[in-house]
């Protein structure tokens, strides 16, 4: 019993040291907190976490990787600098203190950095310090990108998206996983080509049925589970694969401006009037049944064109009051073409049947050539046609369409 006891006592000693934050002094004076989970291996990880704080599921990913001889250092940037959880803090985490802890963690191992969404640009930004104050040191051996956000901001349906300017200015062998149930797998045309022009090598492992955030998220499928428990494993191979590029010196790229500040305000739903491009972009897609349908086609109705996925909660959430709002209308020459985003007919009907019965018009877009040519960039977005097939309104993000202020443009719209 006693020996019984003095393993448990030893196990939960274990653990409690596992979760314990330590605290470094970095060389710029700042205090950081961290979790370590040490290895012998020859590599160490600087996890960054995103916007979404520290995690609970990235900390037991980072003792599964440590198991395979990698060591983990998981800083807590938002404690350390006195900033809420929240997109814009990110965007205030010191360069310098990036600098500085990859300085400190330099201890003769292979250095790979990190993050995912949001947290790219912190890292970018304090990855560019090191490099400008170490450049004949090629500790660094690449970076490790989960789902990462590069844009400055979420554009207003039709204006044009821009890239964080110190993206550009990277150098370093780059391994990216990118979910395809995500918006940001349609961006890989944009983001890739600004990754290259500074120099970067880069690898790119698409993952299958996942969405952004997978091996944390609340409501995770059982399939995101499972490639979340295959993560470990993931990471440490992509390590091996950057570790084959050639150590070489990578000074910082010249860029004329790193400084742009990502815009990381939630903006209200409500629908504006919109001027950008008042001719609407074709659409000719098949519907569920095969038949081919043409906005075109529709001219002397008002059009109501929403991109969606079954995989993304604010498109499920807002087809409810989609159909509402069709059948409050269905006297009137209104109708919805929802503009399904890459799945398949099989997925699609199944969603329908469990989750939500609606009966408007979904469209296949099964290669993202409608949602390129629309300029979507966010899921799910929506615009209005007038009768004369122009742009009149847009909007991004999920939202009640059968609320007043909804129907009244509307009627303004049916009456022009």
């Amino acid at each position: 019993m006693k020996l019984l006891l003095t393993a448990l006592l030893l196990s939960l000693t274990t653990f409690i040291s596992a979760e314990s934050k330590k605290i470094i002094e970095l060389a710029d004076g700042s205090e950081l907190s961290y979790y370590h989970f040490p290895a012998k291996g020859q590599q160490v990880f600087i996890w960054l976490a995103p916007e979404a704080g520290l995690q609970q599921s990235e900390k037991e990913i980072a003792k599964k990787v440590a198991k395979q001889g990698v060591e983990v250092w998981y800083p807590d940037l938002f404690e350390s600098n006195f900033l809420p959880i929240a997109a814009s803090s990110v965007e205030q985490f010191p360069p310098n203190q990036i600098k500085s802890l990859i300085s400190a963690v330099n201890t003769g191992k292979d250095i790979y950095l990190v993050t995912s969404g949001r947290g790219v640009i912190p890292m970018l930004r304090g990855l560019r310090q090191w490099q400008k104050g170490q450049p004949n040191n090629t500790a660094i051996k690449g970076l490790i990108l989960l789902s990462p956000k590069f844009f400055v901001e979420t554009p207003d349906p039709g204006e044009a998206a821009h890239i964080m300017p110190i993206v550009r200015a990277t150098n370093i062998p780059i391994y990216l996983f990118q979910p395809t149930q995500s918006p940001w797998r349609w961006k890989l045309d944009k983001t890739l080509p600004a990754l290259r022009q500074g120099g970067s090598k880069i690898f790119t492992q698409i993952i299958p049925n996942v969405r952004d955030r997978f091996y944390y998220r609340p409501d995770a499928t059982p399939e995101e589970y499972q490639v979340a428990s295959q993560l470990p494993v993931l990471l440490k191979r992509a390590s091996n694969v950057l570790a084959t590029m050639p150590a070489k010196h990578k000074a910082a790229p010249l860029v004329e401006n790193t400084k742009a500040s990502v815009g990381a305000s939630k903006k209200d739903r409500v629908l504006t009037p919109y001027f950008k491009k008042p001719i609407a972009p074709p659409l000719q897609l098949k519907d569920l049944n095969g038949k081919l349908i043409n906005l075109a086609d529709f001219k002397g109705e008002v059009v109501m064109v929403n991109f969606w996925a079954s995989w993304c909660p604010p498109c499920v959430f807002e087809m409810p009051s989609m159909q509402r709002l069709q059948d409050s209308l269905k006297d009137k020459p209104f109708r919805i073409l929802a503009v399904n985003m890459a799945e398949d007919k099989a997925t699609i009907n199944k969603f329908l049947k469990e989750k939500v019965s609606v009966d408007f018009t979904i469209l296949l877009d099964s290669d993202g050539a409608a949602l390129k040519r629309w300029e979507v960039f966010a899921f799910p977005t929506t615009y209005f046609i007038d009768k004369q097939g122009r742009l009149r309104y847009g909007l991004f993000g999920g939202r009640e369409w059968d609320k007043a202020d909804v129907t009244k443009v509307i009627d303004k719209l049916m009456k022009e």
